[in-house]
């Protein structure tokens, strides 16, 4: 399947991170976690396709992308903060691996948080969050996608990290194993990783050695 839909608005999250809000094609539907390849609806760009994760409730109106924006290099996130309303993106079919499986922690670097975005905010939705943990590690305070909105969430723990910014109050480090020791009470849960690939094989291994079951452990395979 591959669809052209409208961008209605978009909206700044951080000073790198937008939300896209998009038209939504009848009977187009995905759970909460999963993503589909994006590309822009622009001559030279149809055919440059990114993978992106919903962030919107399953049942919202409108679709929805939280995308960071990367400005060092000519790619399809960089076009993407040119874009307006009224600007067109190309949608194809639903994907993913990341679902939720019951109560655990979500451990995300940066960006990374994105999967976790509409699966927290259903479980807010429908009174299901309780019990659930968010950490997340970022280069600098600044950099913390929707800080307020997670830490809004009433029975969501959260937990921020910054690894390259001294003069933040937050925790000042990087998710390890000595981390997890002393942060993570319990082994015997569910986990969900998301990240740049060697983090979240990093963190795969790393719990597997601290006693974490391996098929309670989900990412995107």
């Amino acid at each position: 399947m591959q669809t052209s839909v409208r961008i209605l608005d978009i909206k700044p999250v951080t000073h790198n991170v937008r939300s896209y809000r998009l038209e939504r094609p009848a009977g187009f539907a995905f759970t909460p976690g999963q993503a589909t390849e994006v590309s822009i609806d622009r001559e030279g760009w149809r055919d440059k396709k990114r993978p992106f994760t919903f962030t919107c409730l399953p049942d919202a109106q409108a679709l929805e992308f939280t995308i960071k924006s990367y400005f060092d290099h000519s790619g399809v996130t960089n076009e993407l903060w040119s874009l307006g309303a009224g600007d067109s993106l190309i949608l194809r079919d639903v994907w993913g691996t990341i679902q939720y499986r019951g109560p655990g922690t979500f451990i995300a670097g940066g960006a990374g948080v994105t999967p976790f975005i509409a699966i927290l905010r259903h479980l807010n939705a429908t009174g299901k969050i309780a019990g659930n943990r968010l950490i997340v590690s970022n280069r600098t305070e600044k950099d913390i996608i929707l800080r307020d909105e997670f830490e809004a969430m009433n029975g969501l723990e959260t937990l921020w990290t910054v690894t390259d910014d001294s003069k933040s109050p937050l925790v000042q480090e990087r998710i390890d194993a000595d981390f997890l020791r002393r942060h993570v009470s319990k082994f015997d849960q569910n986990f969900y990783l998301c990240g740049p690939d060697p983090m979240v094989k990093d963190l795969r291994g790393l719990l597997e050695e601290l006693g974490a079951n391996v098929d309670n452990v989900t990412w995107e395979k």
